[in-house]
């Protein structure tokens, strides 16, 4: 990661217009490469990946979530393909597969958004 990252925005995940975490959205000056982290609020424990992860070029980040469970055990912080399958730990640590179609999850009980088109936006879940 290059000298040339600065803040560019957050995100704030809602449920019932209550704030319950957000996304921390970092960008590349040169590249405009977006860089993310995941905040839960009320936990101070640092996320599964510390730093600013890298993201292949034909992932998009967003974030997914489950119409299964609550509070903050509905969404996380992904790597999206444009299309193909991502996997996902379930809170009862089973490994599900989702489909991706045009960088967004086809799933019943599964839904996600693009971080890149909700910057400074509050996202209602």
């Amino acid at each position: 990661m290059g000298n040339d990252i600065t803040y560019f925005g957050v995100i704030n995940i809602n449920i019932n217009e209550k704030t319950i975490g957000s996304v921390d959205v970092w960008r590349s000056a040169t590249t405009k490469q977006l860089y993310c982290e995941e905040k839960q609020l009320g936990i101070e424990a640092l996320a599964d990946t510390v730093g600013m992860p890298e993201i292949k070029p034909d992932e998009k980040w967003g974030v997914l979530v489950s119409k299964l469970q609550q509070g903050k055990d509905k969404w996380k912080l992904v790597k999206l393909p444009e299309n193909g399958i991502i996997k996902f730990e379930t809170i009862d640590e089973k490994i599900i597969s989702l489909n991706v179609t045009d960088y967004k999850i086809v799933d019943d009980n599964h839904w996600s958004f693009l971080i890149d088109e909700n910057v400074n936006k509050a996202v209602e879940i």
